[in-house]
């Protein structure tokens, strides 16, 4: 049974198969069974003319003349023309994974694997990080977004699929990985040395503090002061960071929504200043968990629409009743925020004009379909491209924020977007 998911990675990652009892040469060292064309793949193939001589002859040379016999290997050489097959298309996010690849992308989804913790992506054409993630060995090491990893173990990663790069870097709990990197608006790269550990990711987190607004209401008249004690005029600011969609994240988000519901009950109107809604390196994961997601805000209505191949649209919509479509907002993005987060940030945005502090956020608007294949192998197609409620679709530029604002690398203890974020709830609730 085919499993089908669509999906907004940016990891985020068909057996070749000819006629019955094909003879594949006597120079061949060893005899692969290959599985039959059904009917309609014959038809199929003929209707095109297609010939598979040069891939078998190929095969025939490579046992022939190839120097080292033992790195002929009949799986992992098929596993690789697939691979190639797929990669002609010229999309990163259309990918075949091995058995071994696959699994790791389910391990991304559910939030437990060994490895370095940071997320990939592919921008013009090169490995990017997207966002390491917090207290990883990723972030410990030195990585931040927008670093492009030129080596991994001193092998260049030129024409790597993402699938391949994560199967390089990742690696049992205690090993060590050594990347090559170029800092944004560097010319030269530099190792990092980056030891794996088991990583843990919880998908939801929050916590509440305390600040002292004063001012009227232009950006130059007034000041937010977070304080660790109560004081007369403060008032509260729920943080909501959320840092992936993945298998648990509904659950996990309900279960942090209803603990935020109790708290703000408990509070005086005067006392409640609003939420800021972090989703910052959030990299996305399940179309069906932006959907999710938003509606926890967006009272009714469309939230994102589903542009296929063959042109028809599909709307999604506020699917439940939101707790929390009665809060004043902002939302926090950097490059590092994208897809399904792009799609909540988006149509916070359109729908209800919810201030968005940050940077521009990475710009992948299309969706993957994935499906599990035999052998335990996958493959992840683009089969669609998702559309704002305003009809914009991302895909390469992002979403520019309202208030554009860096934080400063050399200072990595300050949070200067979360300060403005704090300063433009403020500002957006005098108005």
């Amino acid at each position: 049974m085919r499993l089908v998911r669509n999906i907004l990675l940016i990891l985020v990652l068909v057996v070749l198969s000819f006629g019955t009892g094909f003879n594949l040469g006597s120079k061949r060292q060893e005899r692969v069974t290959v599985v039959s064309f059904s009917a309609a793949d014959k038809e199929r193939a003929r209707g095109k003319e297609l010939d598979f001589s040069l891939f078998w002859d190929v095969w025939d040379r490579l046992y022939t003349y190839y120097l080292v016999k033992s790195d002929l290997e009949p799986q992992k050489m098929i596993y690789g023309a697939i691979s190639g097959m797929v990669a002609a298309l010229g999309d990163p996010y259309t990918v075949f994974l091995s058995p071994e690849q696959n699994e790791e992308a389910k391990d991304d989804l559910g939030g437990r694997f060994e490895g370095i913790g940071a997320q990939l992506g592919i921008k013009d054409k090169k490995i990017v990080v997207v966002a390491p993630l917090k207290n990883s060995p990723a972030e410990e090491a030195g990585l931040s977004s927008g670093d492009w990893i030129v080596k991994v173990d001193g092998k260049e990663t030129l024409n790597w699929t993402l699938p391949e790069v994560v199967s390089k870097i990742r690696g049992p709990k205690g090993s060590k990985v050594r990347l090559s990197v170029i800092k944004t608006g560097a010319e030269n790269s530099q190792d990092l040395d980056v030891l794996r550990d088991e990583i843990k990711v919880a998908s939801v987190e929050w916590e509440e503090f305390l600040v002292n607004c004063q001012g009227g209401k232009n950006e130059d008249q007034f000041r937010c002061q977070e304080y660790e004690n109560d004081c007369q005029s403060c008032q509260t600011i729920f943080y909501l960071k959320l840092s992936r969609f993945g298998d648990n994240t509904n659950n996990e988000w309900s279960k942090v929504v209803n603990e935020i519901n109790d708290r703000r009950s408990k509070l005086p109107v005067k006392k409640k200043l609003g939420l800021i809604f972090d989703v910052r390196n959030n990299p996305g994961g399940y179309l069906t968990g932006s959907v999710f997601i938003a509606s926890e805000f967006i009272a009714s209505g469309e939230v994102v629409t589903q542009e296929n191949a063959d042109g028809t649209k599909k709307t999604y919509k506020v699917n439940r009743q939101g707790k929390l479509t009665d809060i004043p907002m902002v939302v926090l993005i950097n490059k590092g925020s994208a897809s399904a987060s792009e799609i909540v940030a988006g149509a916070l945005k359109v729908r209800k004009d919810v201030p968005l502090v940050g940077e521009t956020s990475f710009g992948k608007g299309t969706i993957q379909e994935a499906q599990d294949l035999a052998e335990g192998a996958g493959i992840h197609i683009t089969t669609a491209k998702w559309l704002l409620p305003d009809k914009s679709h991302l895909n390469g530029e992002g979403i520019k924020p309202d208030v554009m604002i860096e934080n400063d690398e050399n200072n990595p203890e300050s949070d200067l977007q979360l300060d403005r974020a704090i300063d433009t709830l403020y500002q957006h609730n005098s108005q």
